[in-house]
């Protein structure tokens, strides 16, 4: 069975590049693993878990990786992360390397660099700060001072004061590498099911022992929830806590141009990557859109300093479709009805476009090269957040045999692999790659105090 085969599900077009993925027409009567959600970090799983020996199904309410895993920047970069992450991304730089060469597929992993520029000194001091922290990681980091960041990348406004490079950081191709990840994870002996919505939990004696999909009940002691934006709400039928709102992001996609840079870059004028068909995918920093929902309200304790810190950045909407759409999805339902999963099978915003349009103006301005650059596409996605920005990769401690990862908050698609691996040996009980208690669940209920690093990017 094929994306194809779906024509009456009736999917919106997808704007961002994208590619079909095949699926297994029959779901197993159990598996060893039961995976729900099939973005970069599920698939990871998935494959980590095959490469042991497991039997392992995925479980996608729509089609694969259609939301985040193919909608963000396709940055896989070291630089700017939080503290607690790094261990997690040095191990992923690696693994993408890896999986370059051994899926058969060419996933766009390139090592070409991020380089990020700015004007503002104290954002520099905090640059800074952070090229100790790297360094300390075992992350090669360059500091540029005003003479370098403008031989790297001429400023057309005021000049640069300074910034920082990770010259071994790298990019790939969302749209095209998490579905030849799942080709390959298919290939492994992983099966893959799209337009199969997990509507619950099968529990027995308050431990798991299953998931109930609209197509039938699959049986299995271990299940690793991967959903992104919707896990809170998956998890809230069982009466599980998380903290987790969602931003609206903008990103689009040139046509084919120079290459002022020849990897990633970051300033407050603009953020882009270069692309394997010679454009750039290109947006703007600190442009999201919050918003407003019932979680809103619901979560605003925990949300409060992270609001707080970044409340000058935040564009707030109160749209009444969004809001009665969202309090819609939340209403309860029973395992036999048609669930919020199958509603909305995919997360597809519509684009701001003045942000789209915007990036592209500062990009071409005064610059002779980029004068005939156009945009090809435009999309939008739901990034999901936690209160402290990192994500949860976690056992739920009320459901034995349920391993959380999500709340990635934008850092998603480069933490992929290490992620993937992480939740992989939380579920066989393995020794784990990185110490998991950075992002234990139980951080936000438990009395720890909310850390938000100050030095991220």
């Amino acid at each position: 069975m094929t994306a194809a085969s779906y024509p009456a599900l009736d999917y919106p077009a997808l704007a961002q590049p994208f590619t079909p993925t095949d699926s297994d027409a029959a779901l197993p009567a159990s598996a060893d693993v039961v995976i729900i959600g099939s973005g970069v970090i599920g698939i990871c799983a998935a494959l980590e878990l095959a490469a042991q020996g497991l039997q392992v199904a995925v479980l996608e309410k729509g089609l694969i990786a259609a939301e985040q895993s193919s909608r963000n920047w396709g940055w896989v970069r070291q630089q700017g992360r939080d503290r607690r992450e790094l261990p997690l991304i040095v191990h992923s730089l690696a693994r993408w390397e890896q999986l370059q060469h051994s899926t058969g597929s060419d996933l766009g992993f390139r090592r070409t660099g991020l380089l990020s520029l700015t004007r503002d000194a104290k954002e520099l001091a905090r640059w800074q700060r952070w090229a100790v922290r790297g360094r300390a990681a075992g992350i090669e980091v360059q500091e540029l001072d005003a003479a370098a960041a403008e031989a790297l990348l001429p400023s057309i406004a005021a000049p640069w004061l300074g910034g920082i490079a990770t010259p071994d950081d790298a990019r790939a191709e969302p749209g095209v590498a998490v579905p030849a990840l799942a080709a390959a994870a298919r290939r492994a002996g992983v099966s893959l099911h799209q337009h199969t919505a997990a509507r619950t939990l099968l529990l027995e004696q308050g431990a798991v022992a299953g998931v109930i999909t609209e197509h039938g009940t699959i049986r299995s002691h271990s299940v690793l929830l991967a959903a992104g934006a919707w896990s809170s709400l998956f998890l809230r039928q069982h009466g599980v806590r998380l903290p987790q709102l969602t931003v609206r992001a903008t990103v689009a996609r040139t046509s084919a141009c120079a290459a002022i840079v020849a990897g990633t870059f970051c300033s407050t004028d603009f953020c882009l990557r270069r692309r394997l068909d010679d454009g750039f995918t290109l947006t703007l920093r600190e442009d999201e859109i919050f918003d407003l929902e019932p979680d809103s309200f619901r979560f605003l304790g925990d949300f409060a300093p992270l609001l707080w810190r970044n409340w000058r950045q935040i564009k707030l909407r109160a749209g009444l479709g969004h809001f009665v759409s969202s309090w819609r999805r939340q209403r309860t339902r029973t395992p036999q009805q048609r669930s919020a999963f199958e509603i909305e099978r995919i997360y597809n915003p519509a684009p701001d476009t003045t942000v789209a349009d915007r990036a592209l103006q500062r990009l071409k301005h005064g610059r002779a090269q980029m004068a005939e650059t156009t945009l090809a596409a435009s999309w939008a996605g739901r990034i999901d957040l936690t209160p402290d920005l990192v994500p949860v990769i976690s056992p739920v401690a009320s459901l034995p045999g349920l391993v959380l990862a999500t709340g990635f908050s934008g850092h998603g698609f480069g933490i992929g692999p290490g992620a993937g691996r992480l939740a992989a040996d939380l579920l066989r009980g393995a020794p784990p790659v990185v110490d998991p208690a950075p992002f234990r669940l139980s951080r936000f209920s438990d009395g720890s105090p909310l850390f938000i690093d100050p030095d991220v990017i």
